[in-house]
């Protein structure tokens, strides 16, 4: 009887280990799927070939990113240096050129100690992405005309931020370990593959993938140290250490928490304490420059300004913004605290980082880049991805299309205003209706594609399965929603008080 009862939970142990296949439980993957023979049959012979499912994802996305690169030709060709307008019009603008003469490293000079000739006075960028970028100016030819140096510092920061996006995947795809092929979703992002070379943003997207994936294997300062350097490149990655704050508290995490926030902490300091010390106005420019810019591209306030005989002034907008920002943050916390289970770690990195960009005062195209790895983390499924998707190259195309209306002159080639408000609240309603999708998630774990396939909370680390300490109003009760009746799958074991106590 021990002898069967063993081999018995051997199975069973087994059987968990059993990677989801996508193809099985999303009926988008599976019609998908028929592009390359089919779903994965049960005869397959998984582990046993070299195309394992990271090296798959990662080639995946480096091809997507190469098309990326074909997409931005014309502007390579020429449309960069030659006329303003035909940029936007073949929708290939990318910063990456336009910043080597102006921000002066064509010249040689030193982001943030030395003075910019310009109306930029210092380098505008945080400190990571200022080294990133001074990086790339040193493997750029110094000989040739100016156009033929630009053409090779933006070929030199596409190879560099190839790496980023590859590391993005990987990350991705090893943070859910029975779910590897939810980094599909990343690779295949469409709009990630427009935006990738736009600007810098892939290097603190990689940085924060790295360190989601440091959590998801328990190594809290690994996390920390990453995040704090994905801070040092870009500001919105320290958000994400509110609601994992918030999910400890309920868990009664606290030591793993201090160790992974003195590590963002430290590791922030390093980078930006020799800056701040001997060129403190240069390493301020980022700070100032984000307080001081008016309303921008991508933003409601926009649609508001543009609409207004007498459009706020950009103190009222930072003050509103920020207190809408923060109301998000206290609705964040209380899910988090209410929910019938606790919720997972990228749920909430998800909403908070998405919160952030939809009350921003401005939103550049890449900005979603910020976005992508945390929704395939947070809601794996190809429908509501792709929809959200969709209506973020709908604005990738409209903001262009708006740019070459604003600067063809009397041509008016191109997305008038009241167009370029219509892509916005597309861009707008996508985000809020991927985010209303994870809030019901929550609220109704049964729906969740992660939990119903049996997992808790694989990003979460320590997190996972971890029982609660706090929790507030009824969360530790168990409940039962009628829909759930018609979902398939394991039952969702709901949140339970630790053994302190403290459900209130």
């Amino acid at each position: 009887m021990c002898g069967m009862a063993s081999a018995e939970s051997t199975q069973a142990s087994v059987h968990e280990r059993e990677p989801v296949r996508p193809t099985k439980e999303d009926e988008v993957a599976a019609a998908g799927s028929e592009l390359i023979g089919g779903p994965l049959g049960r005869r397959a012979l998984l582990g046993s070939s070299w195309w394992t499912p990271v090296r798959v994802i990662a080639l995946v996305a480096i091809g997507m990113f190469a098309l990326g690169l074909v997409q931005k030709a014309p502007c390579y060709d020429g449309d960069w240096f030659f006329g303003a307008s035909s940029q936007y019009t073949h929708a290939c603008y990318s910063d990456i050129p336009h910043l080597y003469q102006g921000r002066g490293f064509a010249d040689g000079l030193v982001p943030y100690f030395d003075r910019l000739p310009g109306d930029m006075q210092y380098l505008e960028y945080p400190v990571l992405t200022g080294v990133f970028m001074e990086v790339a100016s040193w493997l750029t030819p110094g000989s040739g005309t100016i156009q033929y140096q630009e053409q090779w510092y933006w070929m030199v920061n596409a190879g560099m931020l190839m790496v980023c996006a590859a590391v993005i995947v990987v990350c991705v795809t090893r943070t859910h370990a029975r779910r590897p092929w939810d980094g599909l979703l990343v690779a295949l992002a469409p709009a990630a593959a427009l935006t990738a070379t736009i600007n810098w943003d892939l290097l603190a997207v990689a940085l924060t993938a790295a360190a989601m994936l440091m959590w998801s294997r328990g190594r809290s300062l690994a996390f920390g140290v990453l995040l704090g350097l994905a801070t040092a490149a870009k500001l919105y990655p320290f958000l994400l250490l509110g609601p994992l704050m918030v999910l400890c508290w309920r868990a009664g995490r606290w030591r793993e928490f201090g160790t992974a926030l003195g590590g963002a902490i430290v590791a922030w300091v390093v980078v930006n304490g020799p800056v701040m010390l001997f060129a403190f106005e240069g390493w301020s420019k980022f700070y100032t420059f984000s307080q001081e810019r008016g309303v921008d591209f991508g933003s409601f306030w926009l649609i508001m300004a543009q609409n207004s005989d007498d459009p706020l002034s950009t103190d009222t907008v930072n003050t509103l913004a920020t207190l809408l920002m923060l109301v998000c943050c206290a609705a964040v916390a209380a899910l988090a605290l209410i929910a019938p289970r606790r919720p997972r770690f990228a749920q909430l990195a998800f909403l908070i980082v998405a919160a952030f960009i939809l009350t921003n005062k401005v939103y550049s195209p890449q900005y979603v880049l910020w976005l992508v790895p945390l929704a395939a983390l947070a809601r794996p499924k190809w429908r509501d991805f792709l929809i959200w998707q969709a209506c973020e190259v709908a604005y990738f195309l409209g903001i262009w299309l708006y740019l070459a209306y604003t600067t063809s002159g009397d041509a008016h080639k191109g997305l008038p205003t009241d167009g370029y408000h219509w892509a916005i609240g597309l861009h707008l309603l996508g985000t809020l209706y991927l985010c209303v999708m994870v809030v019901r998630d929550i609220f109704m774990p049964d729906r969740d594609p992660v939990r119903r396939s049996g997992d808790d909370d694989p990003s979460g680390g320590v997190l996972d399965g971890a029982e609660d300490v706090f929790v507030l109003g009824p969360a530790a009760r168990p409940r039962k929603h009628v829909a759930d009746a018609q979902f398939d799958g394991p039952p969702v074991e709901w949140g339970k008080p630790g053994p302190t106590g403290g459900s209130l």
